[in-house]
C-alpha cells in the first residue's frame, strides 16, 4: 500500500523572511517539510521558496497567532523579534527555543553580563546611560574603546570608535539616543566565529571555526578552517559548548571571538540563529547550519559535522552584484548565491559566493586579483 509522505504534514514557521529565512526554508523544503513565514515585505527572499507568507510585522500578535495556528513548530531568522509578543501568542510546545537566548542576545549589556557571570572571557566594558556615565567609563577603560548601542546594532551600525577626546561628541550623540555599552578595544590578531546547534536533549552539532575578515565593519570573507593553532581551535569549540549549555540553547547559535597575538580568546558577540560566517557549510560540510537548525527545533538527533574541503566564502554587497554574478561565465566551480532581494543598495548583503579550495592562499589571491571587492 502506498502511503503519503509523513513530513508533508509538518509545517515549520519562520519569523522573518530575509536571506537567513530563505536558506532555512530551502533546507526545510529539501527535507520534505512545508514552510510558512511572517515578514512585512511582499516578495521577500524567504517568500520565494515558502508555501505560505503572512505579510505583517514581526510583533503583530494577530499575525503571530495566525502563524502559530498553521504551524507545528516555529523558529526565527533574526534576534530582533518581540519576546513578549511570542510569549503572548505562541504555545511553548510550538516554540521549543524559548526566549532565554533571544532575550539575552537582544541586549548587548545583558549578553556581556551573562558571559561574565558564567566565567566566559570578555573584554572590559561598562554600561553608559548618560553623558556623565560616558566620561566615567572612558576614564576607567581608556582609549581606544568602542561605544555600542545595547540593541539593534549590526554591520557597524550603532557604534562609535573612540581614539581620543575628539571623538567624544559623536559618542555623546549616540548616548543621547539610547542606552549604550562602552567596550575596551581588544588588540586582536584574528576575528573568528563558530556555529553550534543544540536540541532539547542537549545533543549538539559543532561546526569548524571560521576565520573572518571585515571591510568597513561588514563581513567580507570567511576562511575555513581558521588558520590558528589546534589548541586555540579546541578552546573556541570548548567555550562554545559551555555557552550553549549555560543558555540551555535550542536551535543555532553563532559566537564571535577576538583572538590576540598570544592566542587569548575573548567572546565578542552572540547571534541566536544561523550566521553569515556559517554560509560556507552549505557546500563544504555534510550538513549545513540551516539543516541542523531545522533538526534542532524539531528535536531530531544532531549529526556530527564533517568538513569536506577547505573553503572561502565571500559576501556580495550591492556595489558588487553586477561584477560578481557576471563571473558565472568564468568560474564554473564557484557556488553563487543570489538572495533575491528586490532592491540593491551599497553595503546591503545581496548574496555570497562559496569557493571550495585545495589551496586557500591561492584562492585568496585569485579573489583579490579580480579587483571587485575593494
Amino acid at each position: 500500500m502506498i502511503k503519503g509522505n509523513p513530513n508533508i504534514n509538518v509545517t515549520i514557521g519562520i519569523i522573518g523572511g530575509g536571506q537567513l529565512g530563505k536558506m532555512m526554508a530551502q533546507s526545510a523544503k529539501r527535507q520534505g517539510y512545508r514552510v510558512a513565514i511572517l515578514d512585512p515585505q511582499e516578495d521577500c527572499p524567504a517568500s520565494q521558496v515558502s508555501d505560505w507568507h503572512i505579510v505583517s510585522h514581526y510583533n503583530d500578535t494577530k499575525a503571530l497567532c495566525e502563524l502559530s495556528n498553521c504551524c507545528d513548530v516555529i523558529t526565527y531568522e533574526f534576534e530582533n523579534v518581540d519576546c513578549q509578543a511570542i510569549i503572548d501568542t505562541i504555545p511553548a510546545d510550538k516554540f521549543p527555543q524559548g526566549i532565554k537566548t533571544l532575550r539575552i542576545s537582544q541586549d548587548r549589556l545583558l549578553e556581556k553580563e551573562f558571559l561574565k557571570t558564567h566565567g566566559f572571557p570578555v573584554g572590559q566594558y561598562e554600561a553608559v546611560l548618560s553623558k556623565e556615565d560616558l566620561q566615567q567609563a572612558i576614564a576607567n577603560i581608556g582609549y581606544p574603546c568602542v561605544l555600542k548601542t545595547t540593541r539593534f546594532g549590526y554591520d557597524g551600525k550603532g557604534q562609535v570608535v573612540l581614539i581620543s577626546d575628539e571623538d567624544i561628541q559623536k559618542a555623546e550623540t549616540l548616548v543621547s539616543q539610547t542606552i549604550c555599552v562602552l567596550e575596551a578595544f581588544v588588540p586582536f590578531e584574528k576575528e573568528v566565529s563558530i556555529m553550534i546547534s543544540r536540541n532539547l536533549k542537549g545533543q549538539t552539532s559543532v561546526f569548524p571555526v571560521s576565520e573572518n575578515h571585515h571591510i568597513h565593519n561588514i563581513l567580507h570573507t570567511t576562511i575555513v578552517p581558521a588558520r590558528l593553532p589546534d589548541d586555540v581551535l579546541e578552546r573556541v569549540q570548548e567555550i562554545a559548548e559551555r555557552i550553549a549549555d549555560a543558555l540551555q540553547l535550542v536551535g543555532t547559535l553563532g559566537i564571535e571571538f577576538f583572538v590576540t597575538a598570544d592566542n587569548q580568546c575573548y567572546v565578542n558577540e552572540l547571534a541566536p540563529r544561523p550566521h553569515n560566517s556559517g554560509h560556507y557549510s552549505i557546500e563544504a560540510c555534510n550538513m549545513s547550519q540551516f539543516d541542523v537548525s531545522i533538526q534542532a527545533v524539531l528535536q531530531l538527533p544532531m549529526p556530527v559535522i564533517k568538513l569536506y574541503s577547505s573553503v572561502v566564502m565571500i559576501n556580495v554587497l550591492g556595489q558588487h552584484v553586477d561584477a560578481v554574478f557576471a563571473l558565472k561565465k568564468e568560474k564554473p566551480n564557484w557556488h553563487f548565491h543570489d538572495y533575491g532581494k528586490l532592491e540593491s543598495k551599497v553595503n546591503r548583503k545581496m548574496g555570497h559566493v562559496t569557493v571550495l579550495s585545495e589551496d586557500v592562499e591561492e584562492t585568496l589571491r585569485e579573489i583579490k586579483e579580480l579587483e571587485i571587492w575593494e
